[in-house]
């Protein structure tokens, strides 16, 4: 119901991008309450209403699991779960009827030992639908772009190339415009790419000094966005 809410006010302020929380259907991945396991498909003729207006609204929509869901983690249960997890956000996209632009975005995770190896690894344990709709970022500590991308062809995967992280972490000097660029040739011919721009936190805290700049301010500067859009163009 309040999902139905979000799609008619984006309409109403002629956004077309939204991304849900991954908490849509909650606890459908915990490994211990089974009884909401089910939601997904006890609730696919509701999910394919809402999946049709948004489908009629022209608002895109997408999912982007949080720190815990570490598809290359050390440790096999956080591993599993993730596994889990990332089932659930496909099949809720799927019940909803979205076509391949409707993606589960996900950061690399950890950085430890062979850490690309492990994806790789976890990336293989998913359904054929999950990995359809799986889609890996850059992120503002540990897999900057150009690891990203060299991931993303092992895998096959699509890039979410994300400027704000690019920014904090960018071990292989990549200019911004060609960092782009690369990520956009990941996705195929016909399909929007989808980019993440955000600006950092600049307030002063105690002591006079700034927030940490990969904090996320909570609107965007427009003056880097347009030098952003014209660099890039």
């Amino acid at each position: 119901e309040r999902l139905r809410a979000i799609l008619g006010y984006l309409d109403r302020n002629d956004i077309r991008m939204y991304r849900m929380a991954t908490a849509l259907a909650p606890y459908a991945s915990h490994p211990e309450l089974t009884g909401f396991h089910g939601q997904v498909s006890e609730c696919e003729a509701e999910l394919a209403e809402v999946g049709a207006l948004a489908r009629k609204l022209d608002v895109r929509l997408s999912t982007h699991p949080g720190q815990y869901t570490v598809l290359n983690s050390e440790r096999p249960e956080v591993r599993d779960a993730a596994v889990a997890e990332l089932e659930v956000q496909a099949s809720l996209l799927d019940a909803m009827g979205l076509g391949p632009e409707a993606v589960v975005v996900l950061h690399v995770g950890s950085g430890a030992g062979a850490a690309a190896d492990r994806f790789v690894a976890g990336f293989e344990r998913l359904s054929e639908r999950a990995r359809a709709r799986l889609v890996i970022e850059n992120d503002d500590r540990v897999f900057g772009v150009g690891a990203v991308l060299t991931l993303a062809a092992r895998c096959d995967l699509r890039v979410v190339f994300d400027l704000h992280h690019h920014y904090c972490h960018d071990p292989d000097r990549i200019d911004d415009r060609e960092a782009l660029e690369r990520a956009l040739a990941t996705w195929p011919a016909g399909q929007t790419p989808k980019v993440h721009f955000s600006s950092p936190r600049l307030d002063v805290g105690a002591g006079g000094r700034l927030a940490d700049l990969r904090a996320h301010a909570d609107l965007i500067d427009p003056i880097a966005f347009r030098q952003f859009l014209r660099h890039t163009a």
